[in-house]
């Protein structure tokens, strides 16, 4: 796929013509110099034809992290094969801006100078004095007020190569819970009482005690409810999204350089160096993983301007990754900040791995000390695993892409009804249900409905009486015979519906 990047100092409006690009807000943009700082990358269609747009940082110099960042762009300009150089036309043309224009100009590319806040037809006249540039492919924009954009657009599609074209493609439509859910209602419906919950008698666990009976009824259930699971295609769980998090300085962007065997993210001893979120997707064993790289996040009162936009970012971004590499300093005390941040994993029900980074740099004698408080703090992710590494001197990172195929395969494991059925069943037969004010809780059968994460509906009289206590036991039990490690399993509590149908089966307790 052909690549097109966008070049130019800071401040010129390169992030918001690249939002324009994609016609969507993805990269974060402000009047503040040098928020952009890693190369993004997004794949956009100009026209009728795909291709690869880069967003770079400005180039400026001055301080190393600068340097650095001016380095990657100038990177990134000469793996692409159209640059777009982007300069401010409310001011007059510099000479190193020439002077960079036409070493790129040099390289045999396809280039166009792109004179953006050209605002207004008096604006205009200034767009003269770029042409001493000595380019006749130049374009006075202004990407704020989306005034000539469509004869840049027209550009860059003419000089992409006519393999470039592509076919819109419907978008499909997907269930998400509350829809399945719905669908499960209805099939729970079917297999209702004439009477009520409410109305339900402690006799009724006795009818039909037919052994045979009930494991025809959970097999016809079990087949019943192959049209209403959500089914996955063998490549959905091809593909995972990893989400790397945790508080600034704490060696994210290095693990994401060391996990990709190069620079791409920019690395300083500045804290909250990257802003805005980068990805970058690699095959691994026939898998396809893609690591976020995500702003760093400090306590909230000191999170001040673009930084909030990044934490913002940096939640939209979990929301959509399948497992999250919990990046902690091993070399320093565990914050409060750590357990906040660990926080976002459990809110979005993301599968885990937790990275002790700089362990080299932590006392050896402290080494079983650190674990323990690692388990100790973040009780809440008990599922995940924990490796010790070195970012900076590679150790170990290694070993990160079996266990993230490892959990992945966790996240994605289905199990049979019948198969869940009975692990349930023999749980129960060590702890009943317990009561609740006075009133026997009954648990009809069980279902898993949903991978990544694994989700499991139980069928119960009163759904309300599942306390949190059994849930956690049922958790422990499943892990026990299933490997979960790395994933969270979910429960979730239905009741049997209460409206009345004509009866052709009649759902009594499995247990």
């Amino acid at each position: 796929m052909q690549k097109l990047a966008i070049i130019g100092k800071p401040n010129v409006g390169k992030s918001s013509l690249f939002n324009r690009l994609l016609k969507q807000r993805d990269a974060i943009t402000s009047e503040q110099a040098g928020t952009t700082r890693d190369v993004k990358k997004r794949v956009a269609i100009i026209v009728d034809k795909q291709v690869e747009i880069l967003d770079t940082g400005g180039l400026d110099e001055g301080c190393e992290l600068f340097d650095r960042i001016k380095e990657k762009s100038l990177e990134a300009a000469h793996k692409a094969d159209i640059i777009l150089f982007m300069v401010d036309g409310k001011s007059l043309p510099e000479e190193d801006d020439k002077k960079l224009f036409y070493e790129l100009e040099a390289m045999g590319k396809s280039i166009a100078l792109v004179v953006n806040k050209i605002d207004n037809d008096k604006m205009q006249e200034k767009l003269w004095e770029y042409f001493e540039f000595g380019t006749n492919t130049i374009f006075g924009i202004s990407v704020a007020h989306n005034r000539s954009i469509l004869p840049l657009l027209n550009w860059v599609a003419s000089v992409l190569p006519e393999s470039a074209i592509v076919s819109p493609e419907p978008e499909e439509g997907e269930l998400d819970e509350d829809d399945q859910m719905d669908g499960f209602e209805s099939f729970v419906e079917s297999y209702d009482d004439e009477e009520s919950d409410d109305e339900e008698s402690d006799d009724d666990m006795d009818d039909d005690d037919d052994d045979g009976e009930l494991e025809g009824d959970l097999a016809e259930m079990e087949e019943a409810f192959k049209g209403l699971v959500k089914e996955y295609e063998p490549t959905d769980s091809d593909k995972m999204k990893v989400a790397i998090i945790g508080r600034v300085n704490v060696g994210k962007s290095s693990l994401l350089n060391a996990l990709l065997g190069e620079e791409r993210s920019v690395v300083s001893s500045v804290a909250g160096t990257t802003i805005d979120p980068i990805d970058e997707t690699i095959e691994y064993q026939d898998k396809e993983i893609t690591f976020i790289d995500t702003a760093g996040i400090r306590k909230r009162g000191k999170i001040l301007g673009i930084e909030k936009y990044a934490l913002m970012r940096t939640e939209e971004m979990l929301e959509n990754a399948d497992i999250a590499l919990l990046v902690l300093d091993a070399s320093q005390p565990f914050m409060d900040l750590d357990e906040k941040i660990a926080g976002f994993v459990d809110k979005n029900r993301l599968a885990c791995l937790i990275v002790l980074n700089k362990w080299d740099m932590a006392p050896k004698e402290d080494y079983d000390k650190i674990i323990e408080e690692v388990r100790d703090r973040f009780k809440f992710l008990s599922y995940a695993p924990i490796i010790t590494i070195s970012a900076q001197s590679k150790q170990r990172v290694h070993k990160i892409f079996e266990m993230l195929l490892k959990i992945n395969e966790n996240y994605s494991q289905r199990i049979s009804t019948s198969k869940l059925n009975e692990v349930i069943q023999a749980a129960m037969r060590k702890h009943i249900l317990p009561s609740i004010n006075g009133m026997n809780i009954r648990l009809y059968f069980a279902t898993q409905y949903d991978i990544r994460p694994p989700r499991i509906a139980l069928i119960m009289n009163k759904p309300q009486g599942l306390h949190f206590s059994y849930r956690r036991y049922l958790t422990n039990q499943m892990r026990a015979q299933f490997d979960f490690e790395g994933t969270p399993v979910l429960f979730k509590a239905k009741a049997k519906s209460a409206s009345k149908k004509p009866q052709t089966h009649k759902t009594r307790a499995m247990w």
